[in-house]
């Protein structure tokens, strides 16, 4: 009962919220509500057991072909939305092949990436890449889960100096 009472609860804020609005030249602008991947794989309940026990997500919805996560907000924030797919369930719309764990990297900002590479490393998550800080500002490894997503876990933290000099923003 209690993921439909957080799908009832995001339905009543999306309702509540206006999906258009006025921009400056008076034409309707869209909002979105939502933004989240979808991953089509046969692996959805491995996947949501991998975020769940890794980075404390919960599920707020199931069912036998798709599950809906949630993670963790902080200091305010709602927190990263995340669900996946089985690929055989009649509801799949045309197009979304199974994920082959290629093109696909998934990123999970977090505020101490050391504890929670130490957590991993102790829960025997696979470690694609150690942790590493980075030249241009982050505390980083790698992990995958069993969909086969590659999921970069970073810290931003500050880079060497003058390191982004090298990689001036175009002039507008």
């Amino acid at each position: 009962m209690r993921p439909l009472r957080h799908i009832l609860i995001a339905l009543a804020v999306a309702l509540s919220t206006p999906a258009m609005a006025e921009t400056n030249e008076g034409k309707p602008q869209m909002f979105v509500r939502d933004l989240y991947p979808l991953i089509t794989t046969p692996a959805l309940f491995e996947a949501r057991d991998f975020y769940t026990r890794h980075f404390g997500f919960q599920a707020a919805f199931e069912a036998s072909w798709f599950v809906y996560l949630y993670g963790p907000g902080e200091e305010g924030t709602r927190g990263a939305v995340l669900a996946f797919m089985h690929p055989d369930h009649p509801s799949v719309p045309p197009g979304p092949e199974s994920f082959d764990g290629k093109g696909m990297i998934l990123t999970i900002e977090v505020a101490d990436a050391a504890a929670l590479y130490q957590k991993l490393t102790a829960e025997n998550a696979p470690i694609i890449h150690p942790l590493t800080d980075e030249e241009w500002g982050q505390r980083r490894f790698m992990t995958r889960d069993p969909a086969g997503v590659l999921v970069d876990v970073v810290e931003q933290i500050d880079p060497q100096p003058g390191f982004w000099d090298q990689y001036p923003a175009p002039e507008m």
